[in-house]
């Protein structure tokens, strides 16, 4: 085996993404489908190597990502600082980037017709990726995007012979407010690379749905992981008793006077934070955010000792 490996050359990939549809995608999961989960970064990564590792016929050990790049238009400093804990999340959001090794490259915003749109941003990403491809020399380029604007980079990228993938999203669902939305990547693009990978249908394959690398695409719930509430709390102090006051898409507010505590679904252990509503007993830990201000975290329901 290791000789039939040290025989073969290492594939080497490079990802990148096109950060507001990765946003919309992994809002879609966390809200409206039904694992109500976010998207991995890692789980992702792992899913990438084993999906190159499978269209190229290697072992997975000799499929590695070697850059990672992730393009966004997003508010100033300033604007994120008005809007509660914008800014604090998208700090806590670039560290998640930077643990997994992937570069972020960031416009501002622009007002275009009353509206705060990207401008460029995909521009930039097409630029950079054959950029990197040239220079880097990546067998596989991975696109985590929908648009068919792509389609040049997909073509200049091939000239380098280098292959591309392209991960795609289809679905739709309609809003509390009865809206529709439908996401659909462009066909004509799908259509240009070498490996198209339709992950809604993967995703909701009934016959995958316990596959460890399927399930490694979603952020995992604190209670699955490998430290217990206990140990969590000894990091940050005494504990507190009170109930949820509010809940919201991701986030919520939890009564402790004088001012009530915000807390965010990344803050729970041991809990399901889909599973809370208004008026649950809960522990938790007070900590101070970026900013100064009290937050809520370690946060979990509180059971009495009959419910126990």
């Amino acid at each position: 085996m290791i000789a039939n490996m040290q025989s073969q050359n290492l594939i080497r990939i490079g990802v990148f993404y096109d950060g507001n549809y990765f946003l919309h995608v992994s809002n879609y999961y966390n809200y409206d489908h039904y694992r109500k989960k976010r998207l991995s970064i890692s789980g992702l990564h792992e899913f990438i190597r084993t999906q190159v590792a499978q269209e190229e016929s290697m072992d997975p050990r000799l499929c590695q990502i070697v850059d990672a790049h992730y393009f966004r238009g997003r508010l100033s400093a300033q604007e994120a600082s008005q809007r509660g804990d914008t800014l604090y999340w998208d700090r806590v959001f670039d560290d998640i980037l930077m643990s997994q090794g992937v570069t972020t490259h960031y416009l501002p915003l622009r007002i275009i017709g009353g509206r705060r749109e990207e401008k460029g941003i995909d521009v930039w990403l097409a630029l950079e990726a054959f950029e990197q491809a040239f220079y880097k020399r990546f067998d596989v380029l991975v696109l985590i995007a929908s648009d068919g604007d792509y389609i040049p980079l997909v073509r200049k990228v091939n000239t380098l012979g280098t292959r591309v993938m392209v991960l795609s999203w289809d679905f739709e669902y309609t809003s509390e407010n009865g809206q529709k939305y439908v996401t659909r990547t462009s066909q004509e693009l799908l259509e240009e690379v070498s490996y198209p990978i339709a992950m809604h249908e993967i995703i909701d394959n009934r016959v995958r749905r316990n596959d460890p690398v399927i399930g490694n695409l979603f952020v995992q719930t604190e209670s699955k992981r490998h430290i217990t509430p206990e140990a969590q709390i000894a990091l940050h102090g005494e504990e507190k008793i009170s109930e949820i006051l509010s809940i919201k898409n991701g986030y919520g507010f939890i009564k402790f006077p004088p001012n009530n505590l915000f807390f965010h679904f990344t803050n729970m252990i041991d809990t399901d934070f889909n599973e809370l509503k208004a008026g649950d007993p809960v522990k938790f830990t007070i900590t101070k955010n970026e900013e100064g201000s009290d937050v809520a975290t370690n946060v979990r329901l509180h059971r009495s000792e009959a419910e126990v």
